[in-house]
């Protein structure tokens, strides 16, 4: 148990150690316990400010080189202050016995405390190591990267959908009509293949690869429908997960694109009510783009989105302030419908009355510029600038981006 004059700590299985003087390092005052000062500051800083043989309190002195130095400059090694103390009568106890001590530092499994602290102090380092290079993982990743981990992790209680699962009750039925339909076809093919028309062997053939094509085609959509994914969403969720308060919108930018090819035959008042429901829909502003694409470049078309991007200043604040459904006026006002149901802004029946009446003088310009376009001059329609339009000749004119 001594090496040098220096015993061997009780709980760690080191060397005591000595003090900056020389001096043996002493943790109990009372019994004299073994014990190095790296374990009497891991006992302290773990709430265990006693001494494991005597339970008498450690002195906060006795962690103090200089203080040790003073106490113990007369005693030149342990054994000595081990005779006095038992001596004194204080503590008549044998501590060269190393069975005695071993039986004292047993749990009730047996086994050393010391080796299981040694054990726990190697976790909690192995523990410490392991967060500091998570910490360094994490300064790796970039912040973006970072922002959408931690974006995900607290987005599960907070889904955009879930999955509905389907009754057997209704699944059932149609698979057993698809089973049905696949045992038909094998003794269709069955019946085909076996017999040929030797006549017309070629048309017979190629009747036959078409059939394999169309019915490989029909199995290929079964799949979904054999087991089909019916989900549930919540749109309202959208703004509380991309739009906080005090930072810029997370939404995605969604364009519209709205083709028409002869306003004659598709009236212009039913693409004007597409382009302001479009841009209508409940959706942050400068995230939406409409594009009308006119194969015919009808000046006529033009004309109408001219009017129609006047009218939607009005009707597109209208509809996000009261939450308008539907969001074309034609469709809305067209309603018999109680509309003071769920409003109950006082001003919606004014707001209403006033929208009402823009719309309606909106239709009447919409439906002159259609008279107009009835009559085309001899030379062409031209421009306020005076120029020919350029799409004059419907068949081949230059394209336009306005």
């Amino acid at each position: 148990m001594m090496e040098s004059g220096v015993p061997i700590c009780n709980t760690c299985g080191e060397q005591v150690g000595l003090n900056s003087n020389g001096v043996v390092f002493v943790g109990c005052q009372e019994c004299n316990f073994p014990i190095c000062k790296s374990c009497v500051d891991y006992n302290i800083k773990e709430g265990r400010s006693a001494c494991l043989r005597c339970g008498a309190p450690y002195d906060e002195k006795s962690t103090s080189t200089d203080v040790q130095a003073e106490e113990f400059a007369n005693y030149s090694t342990m054994a000595d202050r081990f005779k006095i103390k038992q001596e004194d009568g204080l503590h008549a106890r044998n501590i060269s016995s190393v069975s005695t001590i071993d039986s004292e530092l047993n749990d009730e499994f047996g086994n050393p405390i010391w080796k299981n602290r040694v054990e726990s102090w190697k976790d909690k380092k192995d523990k410490k190591k392991k967060a500091a290079s998570k910490v360094v993982k994490e300064a790796s990743i970039p912040p973006a990267q970072q922002m959408e981990d931690n974006q995900q992790s607290g987005d599960d209680a907070n889904v955009l959908s879930r999955v509905v699962p389907i009754p057997k009750s209704q699944l059932s039925p149609y698979r057993s009509v698809i089973i049905l339909r696949l045992i038909i076809l094998g003794l269709f093919f069955h019946y085909r293949v076996t017999n040929p028309v030797d006549s017309a062997f070629g048309l017979w053939l190629t009747s036959v690869i078409c059939e394999i094509w169309f019915a490989v085609s029909w199995v290929f959509d079964q799949f979904p429908k054999w087991s089909p994914i019916n989900r549930e969403t919540y749109i309202d969720r959208l703004s509380a997960r991309f739009e906080r308060d005090g930072a810029p919108s997370q939404l995605a930018a969604v364009d519209f694109f709205v083709s028409t090819v002869d306003p004659l035959k598709e009236p212009p008042l039913i693409t004007a009510n597409t382009v302001l429901s479009i841009l209508a829909v409940d959706y942050p502003v400068d995230k939406v783009s409409c594009y009308v694409s006119d194969d015919g470049a009808a000046m006529l078309t033009f004309e109408t989105l001219v009017e129609t991007s006047e009218f939607a200043r009005k009707w597109v604040p209208f509809c996000k302030n009261f939450s308008i459904e539907p969001r074309a006026p034609e469709f809305y006002f067209s309603q018999k419908i109680d509309y003071l149901r769920d409003k109950v802004q006082p001003s919606f029946v004014k707001e209403r009355r006033a929208m009402k009446r823009d719309y309606e003088e909106y239709k009447v310009r919409i439906n002159a510029l259609v008279a107009k376009a009835q009559k085309t001059p001899e030379e062409g329609w031209t421009m306020q600038d005076g120029t020919p339009w350029p799409g004059n000749n419907t068949r081949d004119h230059p394209g336009m981006i306005q």
